[in-house]
């Protein structure tokens, strides 16, 4: 494996403009980006119906403990819808932009998330990632990615960044309700195309949901179920994305690197088998995707060995490791980042008991 060492700079890109229309070029002639309509046809349908029974079962079960197991097994089937809106977003499905909006928009709908929030978001960060300033997802405000992050934190915040490789995966816990009400935030304050669209799906759901699951269970299952549900479905969206730049190379606005560099030598790939893009939704495959974001996600793996061959002709890192070591490389540099923030409470607390 070829790393990256994270770190916050300045970097003098290549004059090279050409290699990724190189690369393009290699992928399209391997039929790489063309679409596959069956492909997604049998995904969509049958991840449909798994939602769908699930909610049969939920329905036919009734009030009982017994629910715990449908909520986890929901976790997955809404973390499969997202994955296939994440598709719909960068028009891996259909060749034309509205098909795959309307598409997205009616997933989304299914899990409570607004679309076009969304795609606005993942959109900035795809064209600047792990830029700090410029990336919303290195803009969180309970996480600090860069030591200028860090040491801008105060009260609160600022504890949470010590401790944050341990207090990770606990937050992605929330990640669904946040979720949630960022796309109620959305639709609420405009400025989405299908707004009203949104807003009906978001508030369909929001009501079907707490219906279904208050008319079923008594209320302390309902709570409890409502607490794993969106509890694991969090975990999992979080646990799919975070491996993807997390712990790689930060920029600041303004760095000269080409679009090639700045894709590959911030995203790091996930190593395994068949059912790790399954469970990863493709997104295993980041280098590639940030590369080719429309190609579809049954080629990415076609793709892998053609870009790793192509980067180390040129000389460019390629980061990929198994899943349990890209989880330890994303808290290992959480820790370091919080590293100066322990130390000097630790220094201020010597010089305290020196008086």
């Amino acid at each position: 494996m070829n790393s990256v060492q994270p770190q916050t700079r300045q970097v003098p890109g290549p004059k090279h403009g050409s290699e990724y229309a190189e690369l393009l070029h290699v992928v399209k002639e391997a039929g790489l980006m063309r679409r596959r309509p069956v492909h997604y046809a049998v995904k969509g349908s049958l991840t449909l119906l798994a939602f769908a029974s699930a909610w049969v079962v939920f329905a036919v079960l009734g009030d009982t403990w017994w629910q715990l197991f449908t909520a986890v097994f929901l976790a997955v089937a809404y973390t499969q819808i997202a994955f296939l809106g994440h598709d719909a977003g960068h028009k891996q499905i259909f060749p034309r932009r509205r098909a795959n909006d309307v598409v997205g928009i009616g997933l989304a709908g299914l899990v409570g998330m607004s679309y076009g929030w969304w795609v606005g978001k993942h959109n900035r960060h795809h064209a600047n990632p792990n830029v700090e300033g410029a990336d919303p997802d290195i803009d969180i405000a309970a996480l600090a990615f860069t030591p200028r992050q860090s040491r801008a934190k105060r009260g609160f915040l600022r504890w949470m960044a010590k401790y944050q490789a341990f207090l990770f995966f606990p937050l992605l816990l929330l990640e669904g309700l946040d979720l949630h009400w960022s796309g109620i935030k959305a639709v609420w304050h405009g400025g989405l195309r299908a707004r009203w669209v949104e807003a009906t799906l978001l508030t369909i759901h929001v009501v079907a949901y707490l219906a279904a699951v208050f008319l079923v269970l008594s209320p302390g299952k309902a709570f409890v179920f409502i607490a794993v549900h969106q509890g694991l479905w969090g975990l999992y969206m979080g646990c799919s994305f975070a491996p993807n730049h997390k712990g790689m190379l930060t920029l600041s606005k303004g760095n000269q690197l080409d679009f090639l560099r700045k894709q590959v030598l911030t995203s790091h790939n996930v190593t395994g088998r068949p059912w790790v893009d399954f469970a990863l939704g493709g997104l295993n495959f980041q280098i590639e995707h940030h590369l080719f974001p429309s190609m579809p996600r049954p080629t990415l793996r076609r793709a892998q060995p053609l870009v790793e061959a192509f980067c180390a002709s040129r000389g460019i890192g390629y980061s990929e490791g198994g899943l349990l070591m890209s989880y330890g490389q994303i808290l290992r540099y959480l820790h370091e980042v919080g590293a100066p923030l322990r130390a000097e409470d630790a220094r201020k607390k010597g010089r305290a008991r020196s008086h």
